[in-house]
Formats: structure tokens, C-alpha cells, sequence
């Protein structure tokens, strides 16, 4: 499998993303794309792309969002989806209809050389909370920028805030110890969700106008299909996947039926919803 090069201090995510695991959410890239679809239309709504624009997509995944940003800046616009994650970028090429204006790039967003001042618009839906040196990873984004350019990205907020992530890994833990906590500088889901290092990266990036938005929704872990998909969605990726990896079939099964139990109380018909909670970022190249 290609890996991208990158810089040094991400390569265990590098790592991360183009092994099992990464493997396990392009193998449920439409579920994920039915339950974070909402996220984007928020994030899109909010980045206000204008026909003809470029737009550059980091951390594209499977490619949604790349597509969504090609259809608004179409037909004399582009939009550059980039990732790190072959398997994904493996789809987005795929499912990519013939006849829009964008492309897929495997790269890591801290080191690749963009042509400077040739993007108008810089978005992310959770693809920039991973970077091991976020101001030196969005200075080198910012330079693809246009002196006009705008950035728009989501991002979480605190784990507390979102228990359609928290509630399953609390569960688990009542089966398997803590997984080591992450610290407040270092990469992960959650690791933008201190406004204040949100705004103390940027700026150091150069970014000016830095603005964040609390956004609430409702997500339905079970994307239509019962409390079993709620259940099996929780063990193949997220928190309580990786803090169930490495334990025995038991400790599995037994986490499984803690997990049923603590989402039972949710289900409504076929949903089971629960809260999240994200920022929307928005900022000026400068």
C-alpha cells in the first residue's frame, strides 16, 4: 500500500490511518458519510464556496466533501481533496463522478509543497485535529492560501460534550482499563477542542479573524438500522473500538452486551440518537 511521504512527528498517524484501522472506516465510509453528512452541510453552509473558486479539502476521506465543495465552485472552479489515507483516497477516486472540476492527492497537508497563493478557500470536516506540529502544518496551508483566502473547518468539541461518542467507550470501560490519556498538545479527535488552543494555533499560523461557533446536533449512531447497528457501529471504529483492541473474545462479547445496555434507553423506532457537539472555525489567510 502507498503511504504518503510526510513529515517525521506524524508518521505513527500516517501509520494509524493506512493500517486495520483505517482500513475498517473506508470499509463503512457510507454509514459514516449517512451519520457526519449533516456536519458537512453545516460546514459548507458556513465556508460559503462561490462558483468558480479553488478549494482545497484536507483530510478528504472518502471524498464527500470534496465532491460537495466541486459542485458549488463548478464549472470553472476546482476543488483538491487530501489525505493521508490511501484506502480512502482509493475510494474517493473511485465514486468520483466524471465531469467535475477535482482531484485526490496523497499527502500529508504539514509538508506538501502547494503552489503558494493558489487556493481561495481552505475546509476541513475533522481532518486537521491529527497534525503533531498543528502551527507549522497550518502555516504551510495558509501559503497555499490567496492573500483573500478564508479557512472553515469543523472540529469537535470536549469529549463530555459528545456522548453519541462517550456513552459506548463508557461502557467498555467497565470490562477493560482506561486507554492512557491524551495530552492537551497532542493529536486526536478531541485535540481542538479548547478554543483557546484553536485560536492560539491559527493564530500563530498567521491567520487573522479567527471566529468559532458552537454547533449541537442530534446523531443517530445507528444511521436507521435498530440498536444492533447502534452496537456493532461502536465496536468496528471510535473510542470504544480502539480501547476493545487486543482483548480477548470474553472481554468482547461482555463489553458488547454493556454497550446494548447503555443505548437501549436511546432507541426511538430504528434511531438511536445522541448528542454531539463540534466548532465550526472560520478565519482570514491574514
Amino acid at each position: 500500500m502507498e503511504r504518503p511521504a510526510g513529515h517525521a512527528e506524524n508518521a505513527d498517524q500516517i501509520a494509524y490511518w493506512n493500517g486495520p484501522s483505517g482500513q475498517r472506516w473506508a470499509d463503512r465510509h457510507a454509514a459514516q458519510e449517512k451519520l457526519l453528512g449533516p456536519i458537512a452541510d453545516v460546514l459548507i453552509d458556513r465556508a460559503k464556496p462561490k462558483p468558480g473558486q479553488r478549494v482545497l479539502d484536507v483530510g478528504c476521506g472518502s471524498g464527500a466533501t470534496t465532491l460537495a465543495f466541486a459542485k458549488a465552485v463548478a464549472p470553472d472552479g476546482f476543488a483538491l481533496g487530501l489525505d493521508v489515507r490511501e484506502p480512502m483516497l482509493a475510494q474517493a477516486r473511485a465514486l468520483a463522478p466524471k465531469g467535475l472540476p477535482l482531484d485526490f492527492v496523497l499527502a500529508d497537508a504539514t509538508v506538501y509543497p502547494f503552489e503558494p497563493a493558489s487556493f481561495d478557500l481552505l475546509a476541513s470536516r475533522f481532518g486537521v485535529m491529527f497534525f503533531a506540529d498543528p502551527i507549522a502544518s497550518f502555516a504551510n496551508l495558509r501559503r497555499a492560501l490567496k492573500p483573500a483566502g478564508r479557512l472553515a473547518f469543523a472540529c469537535w468539541r470536549e469529549p463530555k460534550e459528545n456522548p453519541w461518542a462517550m456513552t459506548p467507550l463508557m461502557a467498555v470501560y467497565k470490562h477493560v482499563p482506561k486507554m492512557p490519556p491524551v495530552g492537551p498538545e497532542e493529536p486526536g479527535p478531541f485535540a481542538f477542542a479548547s478554543e483557546e488552543r484553536v485560536m492560539r494555533i491559527l493564530k500563530g499560523a498567521g491567520f487573522a479573524d479567527v471566529a468559532m461557533e458552537p454547533h449541537n446536533l442530534s446523531m443517530d449512531i445507528a444511521i436507521g438500522g435498530g440498536l444492533e447497528a447502534a452496537v456493532d457501529g461502536s465496536l468496528q471504529i471510535g473510542p470504544a473500538s480502539r480501547a476493545l483492541q487486543g482483548h480477548p473474545p470474553e472481554t468482547y462479547e461482555a463489553a458488547k452486551a454493556s454497550i446494548r445496555e447503555a443505548l437501549a434507553p436511546f432507541l426511538k423506532e430504528q434511531s438511536v440518537a445522541l448528542q454531539g457537539a463540534i466548532w465550526i472555525v472560520t478565519a482570514k489567510a491574514g
